[in-house]
Formats: structure tokens, C-alpha cells, sequence
């Protein structure tokens, strides 16, 4: 008994859409609690040491960039979506559970980072009002979270990552199966 699986069903694009969906909503949560739990921090800082409120925007900054990820990878990803032609799909299955892992690595990555840059710039900006020494502290501690949604987005650019880290990825990555089109 042998089970035949259609390469290219007219459910595919499906997935590839909830790919592009998981970037952009994922990451943007992630920004918005990020921008959200910092700003509350700020704020409050703000009350006692009015004159560092400028300097400690930069956990907002950051946490927002999350969301600039998941908008880059699903634009991305939507641009990849072929439409179906006479009424045949052109768009692989293989391809849409690839666009859609992307899309949830990069969204559930960019939230992680997003909670994590809320957290920690709400708790920083209020340590350096009261100590401006820990400014450098906090920068560090906020740029190891936004690598976290940086390696989410890596999972569909790892040549930009090889650039940006300087570091070597052995990565066998077939393109032709990721990219591929049905033939009509």
C-alpha cells in the first residue's frame, strides 16, 4: 500500500502566510512589551533624575528594532509566496513549513528578546538614576537580549549573521529545496 502526498496542495501558501504572520506578531509583541515594561522604568526614573531621561531611552530603542525585525523576515517570506497560476499551486509544502518555522523563529525569538529588554531596561534605568555607573552594565546586559531576537532573524538571513558577528557558521543550508517551485 503506498500513499501518494501532493508536492504542491492548494493549503501550502497557508502556511507560508502564518509564517509571515508569526514574524510580524510575535516580534512586534515582543517590541511593544519591551518599549512598554522600559518605559515604565524611564518614567518613573524620570520623576527623581529628570536629566537622564534622554540617556536611558535606549532599552525603547532597542526593543523597538525587535519589531523592525519581524517586519523585515515577513516581508520577506510574503515576497516568496508565489500565486497560483491556472488554477495549479506553485508554491511547495516544503516550502511553506519552511517559511513558516522561519517566521515563528524569528516572532518567538524577537518576543523572548522583547521580554527580556522590558525586564532588564525597567530595572537598569532605575539602578543608573540612582547610580550612573551601572549605565555601561545595563548596555551590555540589553544588547546580549537584543542578540536574541538578532539570532531568530538569523535563521532566514545567516549570511547577514556571518557578517555581523565575524564569526563562522558551517551552514548547509540547500536554497534550491528552501526556494523551490512546483513544475506545471
Amino acid at each position: 500500500m503506498s500513499v501518494e502526498m501532493e508536492t504542491c496542495p492548494a493549503s501550502a501558501p497557508f502556511f507560508g502566510f502564518m509564517g509571515v504572520t508569526s514574524a510580524l506578531v510575535f516580534a512586534n509583541i515582543g517590541a511593544a512589551y519591551g518599549t512598554a515594561k522600559s518605559g515604565v522604568g524611564i518614567s518613573s526614573m524620570g520623576v527623581m533624575n529628570p536629566g537622564l531621561v534622554m540617556r536611558n531611552i535606549i532599552p525603547v530603542v532597542m526593543a523597538g528594532v525587535l519589531g523592525i525585525y519581524g517586519l523585515i523576515v515577513a516581508v520577506i517570506i510574503q515576497g516568496s509566496i508565489v500565486a497560483p497560476q491556472n488554477g495549479l499551486s506553485q508554491y511547495s509544502l516544503y516550502t511553506g513549513f519552511a517559511h513558516l518555522a522561519a517566521g515563528l523563529c524569528c516572532g518567538l525569538s524577537g518576543l523572548a528578546a522583547g521580554m527580556a529588554i522590558g525586564i532588564v531596561g525597567d530595572a537598569g534605568v532605575r539602578a543608573v538614576g540612582q547610580q550612573e555607573k551601572l549605565f555601561v552594565g545595563m548596555i551590555l546586559i540589553l544588547i546580549f537580549a537584543e542578540a536574541l531576537g538578532l539570532y531568530g532573524k538569523c535563521n532566514f538571513f545567516p549570511a547577514e549573521c556571518v557578517a555581523a558577528y565575524s564569526f563562522y557558521f558551517s551552514l548547509t543550508l540547500d536554497s534550491s529545496l528552501l526556494f523551490s517551485q512546483c513544475q506545471v
